[in-house]
Order: C-alpha cells, then sequence, then structure tokens
C-alpha cells in the first residue's frame, strides 16, 4: 500500500482547525480514508503528535505500512481538503463494541500535519475561564 505523494506545506499554527468543526461534527472530521482507493478505514479514537488509535470494522494487518488521508474542513471554511499522510500498524485487537477493532498507528510521513491537529485538538476540548485565556 505504499506511494508516494505530495502535501503543501501546513502552517506553524493550529488555527486552521480550530474553530471550523462543530463538537458533535467531531468524529465526521476525524475519519480515516485509504489513500489510494478512497474507501473508509475508521475512525480516530484517540491522537498524538506521533501517532493515533484508528476503530475499524475490520482488523488491520501488523506492521504495514499504510497511504492514509484526513477529509479536514478547508482553511477558508468551504469544502473540505485532503491531508495525507503514511502510518505504520503496531498493534490491533477487538473493541469494547461488538464488530470493531482499535488498532495503533505510529506516524511515519506528515508529522506536521498531526503536531497541528494534537495541539487544536488539545485546545478545543480543554475548558478554561475567559480571564484565564
Amino acid at each position: 500500500m505504499q506511494g508516494m505523494f505530495q502535501h503543501g506545506a501546513l502552517p506553524d499554527s493550529s488555527d486552521r482547525f480550530n474553530h471550523r468543526i462543530a463538537r458533535h461534527q467531531l468524529p465526521a472530521y476525524l475519519s480515516v480514508y485509504n489513500s489510494h482507493t478512497g474507501n473508509f478505514m475508521g475512525s480516530m479514537g484517540n491522537l498524538s503528535c506521533n501517532g493515533f488509535m484508528l476503530i475499524s470494522p475490520l482488523p488491520v494487518m501488523l506492521g504495514v505500512q499504510y497511504d492514509m488521508e484526513l477529509h479536514l474542513p478547508s482553511v477558508t471554511g468551504e469544502g473540505l481538503q485532503r491531508e495525507r499522510f503514511r502510518a505504520i500498524s503496531r498493534w490491533c485487537r477487538p473493541d469494547l463494541t461488538p464488530g470493531h477493532h482499535d488498532a495503533g498507528f505510529s506516524i511515519v510521513d506528515n508529522l506536521p500535519l498531526f503536531t497541528s491537529l494534537a495541539g487544536a485538538l488539545q485546545h478545543y476540548f480543554t475548558f478554561m475561564h475567559a480571564e484565564d485565556a
């Protein structure tokens, strides 16, 4: 499933992800797709700057490098932009929900995307008083 692709440089700040996704829509924007076929692979259940957990209807093969993409709101707020990345599967086990599997991935390519996304989500879900912001 390896393949080469080009992607644009990301802004230094996580601002591009802020205030563009309504909280009730967040799972839809954390859907992961195969970047070659466009097929849905699953949803991110957790993420960090270096990796993520995928909740998938199918188990994944271990030690395999996958070319994936997220479809995120565009910087202009109109439509979606595709952010491609490459990750290696590290572990997989049945999810608590019957018919689903949890799989851990390490990011191989496009770490800036995950650094920005992790920072934006941390800020997005942090509850602060207005005077502390």
